[in-house]
């Protein structure tokens, strides 16, 4: 059964100023997914839509962005590179509060030059 689903997309072009900012990097975005090379365009999309599945977690779990902090919700990559939404500390607590040990998070995520976007799914 669907707990919740979210959505949510970012211009890219907003992220040109956070990969100057590392104090910014750092403080929304898990080490796991921190980059520091590539193109810039690369690491805007990057950052882009990683931002994304954060905000898209946060719809689908009901909560918005309170109770956790975004560090703590990061995709990783299953051994096919199949995305995979990671959760710890708060945010991994919070979806067994409200949706049990069983819960199962599907993650989407795109990006085309300007936009990323990003859809959630949590089921229970």
């Amino acid at each position: 059964m669907i707990y919740g689903i979210g959505t949510d997309i970012a211009d890219v072009r907003r992220f040109a100023k956070w990969i100057e900012n590392p104090d910014l990097i750092e403080r929304f975005f898990n080490k796991r997914e921190i980059k520091t090379s590539g193109s810039r365009q690369k690491l805007q999309e990057h950052y882009a839509s990683r931002f994304s599945v954060k905000e898209a977690f946060s719809k689908a779990l009901g909560t918005g962005v309170a109770g956790f902090d975004l560090g703590e919700v990061y995709v990783g990559h299953n051994a096919e590179g199949k995305p995979e939404l990671r959760l710890e500390g708060r945010a991994a607590a919070l979806v067994e509060m409200r949706c049990g040990s069983c819960a199962r998070i599907s993650v989407s995520l795109s990006h085309e030059k300007e936009y990323a976007v990003a859809f959630v799914v949590i089921e229970v």
